[in-house]
C-alpha cells in the first residue's frame, strides 16, 4: 500500500501502471489501468489513459474512462459520463496525489508489479514504491 504521494504518482505515470484505492469508510474499490500514449513512431507522449477495470478478466476488462495530461478529463470516448462514481473517485485521488497529498481515508495500492516494465517487485524498497530498481535508473531516479 501506498503511503507517499510522491511514489504514487511516479508509479501512475511510469507507463504500465494498475492501481486500486479503497474507500475506508464505504471499503468501495475500483481498479484502474494507466498507460502511457505513444506516438505513431512509439516514442511516448506526454498523455496517459486511464481505464477501469469492469469484468471479471484483471489482465483485459478495462474501460476507457479518460486521459491524464497534466490533469485528469474524461474525453467523447470516455465509457462513463462525468459524475460517475469512478470518474469522480479517480478525479478525486488524482487532485490530491498532483497537490503532493494523500487522499484521507483512502488505501492506494499497486498490483506488485513494476509500473513500467509489468515485472513482479520482489526487492521491499521496489514493492513500497511501485518501480524496480533498474526502471528507476532509466526513468532518472
Amino acid at each position: 500500500m501506498f503511503t507517499n504521494p510522491i511514489d504514487v504518482k511516479t508509479y501512475a505515470l511510469a507507463g504500465l501502471a494498475t492501481v486500486t484505492i479503497t474507500s475506508e469508510r464505504t471499503k468501495a474499490h475500483y481498479t484502474y489501468r494507466i498507460t502511457q500514449a505513444k506516438d505513431d513512431a512509439g516514442k511516448k507522449k506526454d498523455i496517459w489513459f486511464v481505464g477501469l477495470l469492469s469484468g471479471p478478466d484483471n489482465e483485459t476488462d478495462y474501460a476507457y474512462l479518460g486521459i491524464i495530461n497534466g490533469e485528469f478529463k474524461t474525453t467523447a470516448r470516455s465509457r462513463y459520463k462525468e459524475d460517475s462514481i469512478p470518474v469522480r473517485a479517480f478525479r478525486w485521488l488524482w487532485r490530491h496525489i498532483d497537490a503532493g497529498q494523500m487522499p484521507p481515508k483512502t488505501e492506494v495500492r499497486h498490483e506488485g508489479h513494476c509500473g513500467r516494465c509489468g515485472r513482479k517487485l520482489t526487492v521491499p524498497s521496489s514493492v513500497d514504491a511501485g518501480i524496480g530498481p533498474e526502471c528507476v535508473k532509466m526513468m532518472g531516479g
